[in-house]
């Protein structure tokens, strides 16, 4: 078994990966199995940049609020603002302290410099506006929304008035309420104002659909499509907080679930406009459906790229990483009986495995689950194997 699974090894390469697949992936998605490691970060900023410069991906998108990604994206195709404000305004999660997510950006934007706009890196996060505590207003969105279709159609067409959108939204405090993720009540989710919240949203986005030709002429194909990120993640941020209001044993389910569908759209309106890199954690690239215990609840749903995959086909392809040992975190050397036990015991440091003849080689004895003893990290389940077009590993990540 050991000598199957060298055979199956690569250096962690671009030209290796794409070795692992039929053709150029519209959507070629690296995984992680632990968020805040910059190891990680940087294995992934080394393999992008060969993606970019071998294979002509033209836009890199991360799991980070879309609408703060705008800002990044900013930064590196035009100069607007300094690399500090960018890295503390332009990311979610957290992600703007990493040194290594400051690299990519930098990176980025000297990539850029002095290269027509026809051949530059695009910048985007495609999570919705939303954080464990809780999601956003959906006032931003709205208001661009509006404010776009305002200034190009005849203002009969508009479903409302700008003050009527500022009424019914109120103070945005209403929206992010930290206690309505454990306490439905306090969510405004289902008030009146925002079922009148949601049916505008419609009509407006409906609108931004229905005009499109004279909008793409009358501005940009690129200001059209910014205005149609506004007109998801309106109407996604406004279903998300009708969940949140819920009271039935589904709730949860219908959260991960919907914060998984913006993330697909996202990832298919980035697919539209050209080949992408993403990087976001496993269980949110995986095709085979997600799970996670929130307290005693079981939650299962289908991540984006299942939904991504579903719809582009080979146009879809999926790196999971794993890891060996994170020490700092308590992750010791893995059970010599599991995947990750497996591959920490073949001698390179880091690799590409190809995991449909990784698969091959298992033949039906399957590797035993690895159980972590540090909630942060997500060992690879190897009834998913299956699913990956490869597997990056990583035998021993150090403190960042």
């Amino acid at each position: 078994m050991a000598t199957d699974i060298k055979d199956t090894v690569h250096a962690v390469e671009a030209a290796a990966v794409m070795g692992l697949l039929p053709a150029r992936p519209r959507l070629l998605a690296l995984g992680e199995p632990t968020h805040g490691e910059d190891t990680l970060l940087d294995l992934r900023n080394e393999l992008f940049r060969q993606l970019v410069e071998q294979e002509g991906y033209r836009t890199i998108t991360i799991e980070s609020d879309c609408l703060m990604g705008l800002v990044v994206d900013d930064y590196v195709t035009s100069g607007t603002g300094t690399l500090d404000e960018v890295m503390e305004h332009g990311f979610s999660h957290g992600f703007g302290a990493s040194a290594a997510n400051r690299e990519l950006v930098r990176w980025m934007r000297a990539y850029n410099d002095g290269r027509p706009a026809s051949e530059q890196l695009r910048f985007a996060g495609f999570d919705g506006p939303l954080e464990i505590t809780g999601a956003a207003s959906p006032r931003q969105a709205l208001t661009a929304l509006h404010g776009y279709l305002a200034a190009q159609v005849d203002a009969d067409l508009l479903p409302c008035t700008a003050e009527t959108l500022d009424r019914l939204l109120g103070a945005d405090d209403r929206w992010t309420n930290p206690a309505a993720m454990r306490d439905p009540a306090q969510s405004v989710g289902r008030s009146a104002q925002a079922g009148q919240l949601r049916l505008l949203a419609d009509d407006l986005v409906a609108l931004l659909d229905a005009q499109t030709p004279h909008l793409i002429t009358a501005t940009s194909r690129g200001d059209w499509d910014r205005a149609r990120l506004y007109g998801r993640t309106a109407t996604g941020l406004l279903r998300y907080h009708f969940w949140m209001a819920d009271t039935s044993p589904a709730r949860m389910t219908w959260l991960v679930s919907l914060r998984d569908r913006m993330m697909a759209d996202n990832l298919l309106a980035l697919a539209e406009r050209g080949p992408a890199l993403v990087h976001a954690h496993n269980a949110h690239l995986q095709r085979d459906k997600s799970s996670m215990r929130m307290g005693d609840q079981r939650l299962e749903w289908w991540s984006a790229g299942a939904l991504a995959g579903a719809h582009l086909g080979e146009g879809y392809a999926f790196l999971a990483t794993a890891l060996g040992t994170i020490r700092h975190h308590g992750v010791d050397t893995p059970p010599p009986d599991t995947l990750e036990g497996l591959l920490h015991a073949l001698p390179e440091d880091r690799c590409l495995v190809d995991a449909p003849r990784l698969t091959t080689a298992f033949g039906d004895t399957r590797p035993a689950p690895h159980v972590s003893p540090y909630f942060g990290y997500f060992p690879l389940d190897p009834a998913h194997l299956a699913g990956y077009d490869g597997i990056v590993f990583i035998k021993d990540v150090p403190k960042s």
